[in-house]
């Protein structure tokens, strides 16, 4: 089947500040919605998508972090450590991240939604995350390093939070201009 790429949602557009509902419903839908969302992460060349990136309110993203090196893998599905190519890509619906002991560290990240626009976030350097799969059956993922910042970063969107939130009020004036550019051209591309 022909992948279906969605259009992602930029900085500006009100969806990416709306929580996303429960998913209560298991169906095809969420199952092609899931794949669309999969297709448009690899042809933007990202890591993760949330569905307010595509416009749809929904506590659903999907996250592909196969391309990390190994070493920046550290992860638990369940219990076991699967080689990657096996969970990969991952839709998490209705996830819960739990902070877990730790430090907190600082990262340079981007967004699909902010193109062009990067910026050091801080992020909880191991998580365990409760979710449901795309047929509704729960796992728990605990991961750390970048799988573990990924996973935030999507998660955030999921609750209206983006990861320029984050970031210190100096690092944030010095990006005021491009922000205020971005949020310029959304309005003005979509009047």
């Amino acid at each position: 089947m022909k992948p279906m790429l969605l259009r992602v949602t930029r900085y500006g557009e009100s969806i990416l500040r709306q929580p996303g509902q429960t998913v209560t419903v298991f169906d095809d839908a969420l199952h092609e919605l899931a794949e669309n969302m999969v297709d448009t992460m690899y042809e933007e060349e990202g890591v993760g998508l949330a569905a307010q990136q595509v416009d749809q309110a929904l506590m659903l993203c999907v996250v592909d972090v196969s391309g990390l090196p190994d070493e920046d893998l550290d992860y638990q599905l369940d219990g076991l450590r699967q080689p990657i190519p096996m969970i990969m890509p991952m839709a998490l619906v209705n996830p819960v991240v739990k902070s877990l002991p730790g430090k907190t560290v600082w990262g340079e990240e981007g967004c699909l939604s902010f193109p062009g626009i990067r910026g050091d976030v801080p992020r909880d350097e191991q998580i365990e995350v409760s979710y449901q799969d795309l047929d509704g059956d729960p796992h728990t993922l605990v991961c750390g390093g970048w799988f573990a910042r990924v996973i935030q970063h999507e998660v955030d969107h999921l609750h209206g939070r983006l990861f320029i939130d984050h970031m210190d009020k100096r690092q944030l004036r010095l990006l005021d201009n491009k922000l205020k550019q971005l949020k310029r051209e959304t309005r003005d591309s979509l009047a």
